[in-house]
């Protein structure tokens, strides 16, 4: 749903995953890696900190937006080194926004 959302509004989504092993193991194989990786905590094999502990271990200026719906969560995730967190429920605005916040950063 996210990746039909974010495709309607110009942006090119290069890969999916269902679950945390998946999404470290996508990540390994991109030629190119993507600019932000919109990551879900709660996701089977590994939840999203394990999988972002991971790719940012790879790459850590990798910008992560983490979605939870967990605000506990929250300052795990930051002091792990994603680039934001949101909480769920979430509009596709609000997503927009964070992900312009970013991509403008660079």
């Amino acid at each position: 749903m996210i990746k039909l959302s974010l495709e309607g509004f110009g942006y090119q989504v290069i890969g999916t995953a269902s679950d945390g092993e998946m999404a470290i193991a996508e990540f390994k194989n991109f030629n190119l890696k993507p600019d932000i990786i919109i990551m879900d905590h709660r996701m089977p094999k590994k939840n999203g900190i394990e999988a972002s502990i991971e790719i940012l271990k790879i790459n850590k200026e990798m910008n992560i937006i983490f979605t939870t719906g967990d605000d506990e969560i929250r300052n795990q995730a930051i002091n792990i080194g994603v680039k934001c967190v949101i909480l769920k429920p979430f509009s596709i605005n609000k997503l927009l926004d964070q992900i312009e916040l970013i991509l403008n950063e660079k």
